[in-house]
């Protein structure tokens, strides 16, 4: 009796195991079918208080300063990004900015690595502001690294990268410690740096202590880039 018993047990068992993996698979494959954010770059800023870092009358202020090394061309609006040597950043040196929006249009070449640094100086781009990551990284799950992260700290809550060869659309709003992203059309970070208050990522100094005003500066990454309407609003 006992024996049937178990064998009834270890049965039941057996059917509920196989019911569950059943519905957790069916589970699994809805939530792979579940439509995700379709990335829509943002169209050029219209309206008064836009500055045009690109423009003939500002290309002029762009400044490798890491070397002095050609790193890019600039030609009717347009950045090229040659990709022919290791890291490089270059800043638009006219002025610093505190508050501000900002939008920027970026198409990458394969496996291509960028990215827009803010509040940050040309002495020191990576450690004394911040970056958001720009990168060839379509269909891939988003990460503190990945494409529109605040680098090496937050990860979007979107990977919203294009196919290569695609131009993107970046927009970074900062107001006093509030940082917000959007890739594409889609807000990817919401951030109030007021919080982060001990040391994370790269940063030794917490991004609570980091200087509220610094230079727009770009990254060549050894990669072939191309960016256009990189424009400014202060706030």
């Amino acid at each position: 009796m006992f024996k049937r018993y178990l064998k009834f047990e270890i049965a039941v068992v057996a059917v509920f195991v196989v019911v569950s993996l059943g519905v957790g698979l069916v589970y699994a494959k809805d939530a792979l079918e579940d439509p995700l954010p379709v990335p829509r770059p943002t169209e050029r800023p219209a309206g008064d208080g836009w500055i045009d870092l690109l423009s003939a009358e500002n290309a002029s202020a762009w400044r490798n300063v890491t070397d002095d090394q050609t790193v890019f061309e600039i030609d009717a609006g347009l950045m090229h990004v040659l990709g022919k040597s290791g890291t490089q950043y270059f800043a638009w040196t006219k002025r610093a900015f505190g508050d501000f929006e900002l939008h920027a249009e970026v198409k990458l070449t394969a496996d291509a690595n960028s990215g827009i640094f803010f509040r940050t100086s040309p002495d020191d781009p990576v450690y004394a502001g911040m970056e958001i990551q720009v990168l060839d990284d379509h269909g891939e799950a988003p990460n503190k690294n990945g494409t529109g992260s605040l680098y090496d700290v937050a990860t979007p809550m979107w990977n919203m990268a294009r196919p290569v060869g695609e131009w993107n659309s970046y927009d970074i709003t900062c107001r006093g410690s509030e940082i917000e992203a959007r890739v594409n059309g889609w807000k990817v970070l919401d951030i109030d740096l007021a919080e982060l208050t001990e040391a994370i990522g790269k940063f030794p100094t917490p991004l609570a202590e980091l200087p509220r005003e610094g230079h727009i500066i770009l990254q060549d990454h050894g990669d072939e880039v191309w960016f256009r309407n990189v424009m400014v609003k202060p706030l």
